[in-house]
């Protein structure tokens, strides 16, 4: 139960519950509100994304990829900045590389122990993305991260959710939003003790032709943590790029050219795989040159397209109503460069999109060296790929075989992708407000730029909004200071008049980083707990009559009561519930109801029966009273010291202490003239007397000695001291 002072009633934040008024709120120290965000990759780079959030005591990691441009262990992040046994949640926003591919590893070759969860069509893509990316691994390096089995062991740990759908683990709540970007694609929304953190991921605010854009989200977070893939560019218009796309690939094949598109297996590919398709359709003289969709998953990735077209826009869904739509009619499938036909003009997508390695590269490698050819890289292409060294108009380039040759090819760079511009993020950041923003996922030259523009739009609407771009492994440590609410609930709600000062009582149940009180009927209907009691019981030898023992326990405690219980056996009740059952005459059970009053009172029972059983010829007198009864009883007897003329009294302790103080220093002599004990310690003598136990003599060692061992006795046959 509990009791708290009830402060100023305030109105509830947009995600919490409506319970009840809040009844108390009060503020942490400081040191409990700082929340530290560390990136372990994509800080001031672009690739293996990988965040650590920890706050409250919790640690939640986002995103777990490997950087496209490295390969094996010094492409994960850096894990050793962090201890994964102490990462509680691990979310995952995509199923590219660059944001999925470390999570084997993290799972199987770390101690993390926590849970992990991704959306739905994500897991099912993450298979197959993952499965070729270790097989294209594994003919470019022996140095490999995981393998199948890590794969397959890693799906067992995955869970799933939906989007909107609020989840609550490891006292962590957080729900997702559709992040555009690619099928699946999620920004997570963390609500810690009150704090609210999103964190987008890969995300785009523009609709394409299969895909919605990102989602605003409903409730304002206090700190984002936003991509600046792009910095302060912005894209061309889709319309203008989609024309520019498709007459660059048509101008190729014109001249008798083979265009090579380098793609990811899945994501922007549909894109532009129904891009082309339509304008195929719409262009007669194109029907005679082929497109291939060169990838060993291309039928189970567009299974996977079919299964979730119910996450895309109205466009494609429209078209589903009327047949598959990414049934394609001028696109062909090739599973590996030993099935194609190079004999003519053609267009291929082949992954992977950054040329490392792969069907990719080997077809850059083939054709690189003809002018009429065209590579269109329609990707973002993070630094130190292939991809983004010809970007730079190389006159060379070395092939997989290390040979230098020119580089003939046309090469061009229409952007596709579904990476968010600084338009879109600005007006993103613009309109959600929050407290703090960090900045990931982009080159520290466009992430400072990005930085600077953000900073001067703000400062323009007249907003104090804190800007952080911090490098790997550099911690971005910030302040939150959140009022701890305890709402009423049930029928303490309905009773809860709200005045400042006045107090209520409830059980208070905490979940998490919720605090509720409630009346405690109420307690299993708002909550998945139950109330329940606990009955001790004791046994304990005796070697006294049951009435004796009745008595002494009646000489302790005022409400003793000696009833007859089960068969006719007589049982001594000690309000408010202690019982002492009597089996036979050298057992008494005692059982109570556990709580703390009833605990204290079973304590003392077993204290007076302890000491019993050390003298039980002291448990009674010749009329069967008990001790203190029979010290009072001295003290009236006329009884008298011959000296003092004071009331002689032999307390039934004497004969105790006498028998423990020669078990502990040897021979004990009696003085009854003066009332004392002799206890002699080698060459030193102490003296005791009989009835207030004061110790005299000239050695202090032995002194406290002698003091302790009395003390000790006398606490032992009084436990509780009843004023007698």
């Amino acid at each position: 139960m509990g009791e708290m002072d009830r402060g100023a009633a305030g109105e509830p934040s947009s995600s919490a519950p409506a319970e009840g008024p809040v009844v108390a709120s009060t503020s942490a120290a400081s040191g409990a509100n700082t929340m530290e965000i560390t990136p372990l990759g994509a800080g001031q780079e672009v690739g293996r994304s990988c965040l650590v959030l920890k706050y409250k005591g919790k640690t939640i990691m986002f995103d777990c990829g490997v950087h496209p441009a490295y390969s094996g262990l010094v492409a994960l992040p850096y894990f050793d900045s962090v201890d994964p046994s102490e990462v509680d949640l691990l979310l995952v926003t995509h199923f590219h590389i660059d944001h999925s591919a470390a999570l084997p590893y993290f799972l199987f070759k770390t101690n993390f122990k926590g849970r992990v969860f991704m959306t739905h069509s994500t897991k099912a893509i993450y298979r197959l993305m993952l499965a070729d990316f270790a097989r294209v691994g594994r003919a470019a390096t022996e140095e490999q991260i995981f393998d199948e089995n890590d794969l397959q062991r890693s799906m067992e740990r995955i869970e799933v959710l939906d989007y909107h759908q609020e989840v609550e683990a490891c006292g962590v709540r957080f729900w997702s939003y559709a992040a555009g970007h690619v099928l699946g694609a999620a920004m997570f929304m963390v609500d810690i003790a009150g704090v609210k953190f999103l964190y987008t991921g890969d995300y785009s605010r523009e609709e394409d032709r299969h895909l919605k854009g990102a989602e605003m989200p409903s409730i304002p977070p206090d700190i984002i943590c936003v991509e600046s893939t792009y910095g302060v560019q912005t894209h061309l218009p889709l319309y203008e790029r989609e024309k520019l796309y498709t007459e660059t690939i048509a101008a190729a094949l014109q001249r008798g050219g083979r265009v090579l598109c380098p793609v990811f297996a899945l994501g922007r590919t549909q894109e532009l795989l129904l891009l082309l398709e339509e304008y195929w359709a719409s262009h007669p003289e194109l029907h005679r040159f082929p497109i291939f969709y060169a990838s060993p998953l291309a039928k189970r990735c567009m299974s996977v397209y079919q299964t979730y077209i119910n996450q895309m826009n109205d466009k494609i869904k429209t078209k589903a109503s009327l047949g598959n739509p990414f049934d394609f009619k001028y696109i062909r499938n090739l599973s590996g460069i030993s099935d194609f036909d190079d004999s003519g003009p053609c267009v291929v997508f082949a992954s992977p999109g950054m040329l490392q390695s792969g069907l990719s590269r080997q077809l850059f490698d083939r054709w690189c060296q003809n002018a009429k050819n065209a590579l269109v890289i329609p990707g973002y292409c993070p630094e130190g790929t292939l991809a983004k060294h010809v970007l730079t108009e190389p006159k060379e380039v070395q092939l997989l075989s290390g040979q230098v040759v020119p580089l003939k090819m046309s090469v061009h760079y229409i952007s596709f992708s579904a990476h968010a511009d600084y338009t879109q993020t600005s007006e993103f950041l613009s309109t959600l407000n929050p407290a703090k923003i960090v900045l990931v996922h982009g080159e520290a030259t466009e992430m400072g730029r990005m930085k600077s523009a953000l900073q001067r739009r703000f400062e323009n609407e007249g907003k104090s909004i804190e800007i952080f771009n911090p490098k790997n492994c550099q911690t971005v440590s910030m302040e939150f200071k959140v009022d701890k609410e305890v709402r009423a609930v049930g029928k303490l709600a309905d009773r809860v008049v709200l005045k400042d000062g006045e107090r209520v009582s409830g059980l208070l149940v905490q979940k998490g980083f919720k605090h509720t009180l409630l009346d405690p009927k109420d307690l299993q209907t708002y909550t998945q707990l139950s109330a329940g009691t606990v009955t001790q019981k004791q046994v304990i030898p005796v070697e006294i009559p049951f009435l004796s023992l009745s008595d002494q326990v009646a000489s302790i405690f005022s409400k003793v009561e000696l009833k007859e219980g089960k068969g006719g056996k007589q049982v001594i009740v000690i309000d408010p519930g202690v019982e002492l059952h009597s089996e036979d005459d050298k057992v008494v059970v005692m059982q109570w109801r556990s709580d703390p009053i009833t605990d204290t009172i079973a304590d003392s029972v077993v204290a007076v029966l302890m000491q019993l059983q050390m003298k039980p010829s002291l448990g009674r007198a010749e009329t069967g009273v008990p001790y203190r009864v029979m010290k009072s009883l001295a003290a009236d007897s006329g009884e008298r010291d011959e000296k003092t003329g004071e009331k002689k009294l032999q307390s039934p302790e004497a004969g105790l202490i006498d028998e423990v103080l020669e078990s502990i220093f040897g021979k004990v002599q009696q003085d009854a003239k003066k009332g004392e004990w002799i206890v002699s310690v080698g060459d030193v003598t102490a003296s005791i007397d009989m009835r207030t136990h004061a110790v005299q003599c000239k050695d202090d060692r032995v002194k406290s000695q002698i003091r302790v061992a009395i003390k000790r006795i006398v606490q032992a046959l009084y436990p509780i001291d009843c004023g007698c």
